[in-house]
């Protein structure tokens, strides 16, 4: 059985894009704190962002522009928001 063709879309793939960046960015950021305990309550309050943005990225390549790439997607940006808001960097 042939397999379905993935719908892309050039504005899903920019904002996976910026999306990954970011992530580097904070990582390297929080990386930077020279405080153990702070660092590692940093990372433990990035840690759903980063998975999210990994699921994001895995779930466009192999399904493609669908309802549960634009659902991780804004899932992604409402953790990243309330992450900015509690945690100064």
């Amino acid at each position: 059985m042939p397999r379905k063709r993935r719908k892309l879309s050039k504005d899903m793939e920019a904002e996976i894009a910026a999306a990954q960046r970011k992530v580097e960015l904070v990582m390297a950021m929080i990386y930077d704190i020279a405080d153990e305990e702070t660092q590692g309550e940093y990372l433990s309050g990035f840690e759903q962002i980063n998975a999210a943005a990994s699921h994001l990225s895995e779930s466009y390549v192999l399904k493609g522009f669908c309802e549960e790439t634009e659902g991780t997607l804004a899932l992604y940006k409402g953790l990243l928001e309330r992450f900015e808001q509690e945690y100064e960097l």
